[in-house]
């Protein structure tokens, strides 16, 4: 027997061995399949593939013991949420008596209060966004917060990293929560920096080569800001020039992309989120204090928010949880700006019962987005849509990276999950819920705004497709469980 009839023999043995822990330690059907047909018909480097981004043996031991600790928060401050949510829900305001069953889904799935009376606002790209976190950054009197999937040593990177080190040095407490793999660029230049001036900086689940499998999988995509337990941030918008449009510069990348400002009690959630976060980073004990959960300011009327949030130490998906309810509970309407969207059985049969319903669905997805792969597997899910009535718009202005969700024109969606996969299942993410009609209403209009850039796929034109242009999408299809 030669020495590449053995290799054979052992590859096969080996091969099988793997298929089997695919089947055993796998749940989820369709990503199971996915993960199969990448061992079997990829050789040798489909195995890689799998046990550096599908092997989850090691997602319960690397986060019970934040599980833990995170449910030992939430017993202290269970008492306020109910208490939030109570007055909340006797305002009996219009927004909410539509999507009532969503609030109690977050409440009971993750304990998330229903605030009300906070101010919001809309922040459109980054050169809008930033302008007010550099405001609001220079005004912190306690604490301020920061975590970020994406944070650049660039100009915009820098601005921020003084405004800490001074409030740093001004004696305010300044905490950074970077993940390891997005903002790998910054551990020897930014984060050094920021450690020397005193402000307090760790990485999210931080990335050994040694180690590597399933560390790149369980990042944390989220990006919060929290300002002395009063006011934060949060949307799509990462720390990076690239997100600043400049109309002098005509051959930058346009990146259009939504991020907002909350005023109030709905800071508390983002607050809770950061806390645990840090915890988990940083192997400190911060506990919560009326400092970090301070009497809200705001008076008189405002908005009502509820934040959902999920990842690998959730008990459920509840980012798609709450997105499939908010899709059952619309009536009119329904606008979805996604930059991936791979949505999955789950989703893709919310949208299409939705439309066969009668709705108008409308959603808004980049011409092009950046990686290949995912953009063929992304559009082997159209013609589906199409054929239920779904209208479709490919952005050509530029990028379209925003995540957002309009319903009948009275509930908003704006956060860092994107509509796929990953974002369901394997990323720490948050989305701010906002049950009000002039907030949904100015994302309504932002949506339709961006329409003028976009192109609408005709149903018939996309069907007529060159045969080996659609077998390329669906083949693609194959392994959108794991993109």
């Amino acid at each position: 027997m030669t020495l590449l009839s053995i290799g054979i023999i052992l590859y096969v043995v080996l091969l099988i061995l793997v298929c089997l822990r695919i089947i055993y330690d796998t749940k989820n059907t369709t990503k199971t399949v996915a993960y199969l047909l990448v061992a079997i018909f990829i050789p040798v480097f489909g195995i890689l593939l799998y046990f550096t981004f599908g092997i989850n043996y090691r997602k319960h031991k690397l986060f019970s013991e934040k599980i833990a600790n995170d449910q030992a928060m939430m017993k202290k401050l269970k008492e306020n949420i109910m208490a939030y949510t109570k007055a909340s829900l006797q305002r009996n305001d219009p927004a909410l008596q539509d999507n009532e069953e969503l609030a109690n889904l977050l409440l009971n799935d993750i304990f998330s209060p229903l605030t009300s009376r906070n101010q919001v606002k809309l922040l459109v790209n980054g050169e809008n966004k930033f302008k007010e976190v550099l405001t609001a950054l220079k005004e912190a009197k306690h604490h301020i917060h920061i975590a970020y999937y994406i944070y650049k040593d660039d100009i915009i990177g820098k601005k921020i990293e003084d405004i800490l080190i001074q409030k740093a040095k001004e004696g305010v407490q300044v905490r950074f929560i970077y993940d390891d793999f997005g903002s790998r660029s910054i551990r020897k230049t930014l984060v050094r920096r920021l450690r020397e001036a005193g402000v307090q900086a760790y990485p999210f689940f931080k990335v050994l080569f040694i180690l590597l499998a399933n560390r790149l999988n369980y990042r944390n995509h989220r990006k919060i800001i929290i300002i002395d337990g009063q006011t934060a941030f949060v949307g799509g918008i990462n720390v990076s020039d690239a997100y600043i449009n400049n109309e002098k510069d005509q051959k930058k990348l346009f990146w259009r992309d939504t991020h907002m400002r909350i005023d109030g009690p709905g800071v508390y959630y983002l607050q809770y989120l950061f806390l645990t976060d840090w915890n988990f980073s940083s192997e400190e004990n911060v506990q919560p204090n009326e400092a970090y959960f301070p009497e809200p300011k705001t008076e008189g009327k405002g908005a009502m928010v509820q934040i959902a949030s999920s990842g690998p130490d959730s008990t459920y998906p509840t980012i798609l949880y709450s997105l499939l309810a908010a899709m059952a509970l619309g009536k009119k309407e329904i606008l979805i700006t996604t930059p991936y969207f791979i949505p999955g059985e789950s989703m893709l049969d919310a949208i299409t019962i939705a439309a066969l319903s009668g709705l108008k669905i409308k959603i808004l997805v980049p011409l092009k987005c950046d990686i290949p792969l995912v953009n063929a597997a992304a559009r082997s899910y159209y013609e589906d849509l199409l054929n239920a009535g779904v209208e479709i718009y490919l952005y050509q202005k530029g990028f379209v990276h925003a995540k957002s969700v309009v319903v009948d024109g009275n509930l908003a969606i704006v956060g860092t999950a994107n509509m796929d996969f990953r974002s369901f299942d394997l990323n720490f993410e948050v989305n701010a819920i906002v049950y009000d009609e002039k907030f949904a209403g100015e994302v309504r209009d932002v949506f339709y705004e961006d329409l003028k850039f976009a192109k609408k796929i005709d149903p018939e034109a996309w069907r007529n497709r060159h045969i080996w242009v659609q077998l390329g999408e669906k083949v693609a299809r194959l392994f959108s469980p794991i993109l």
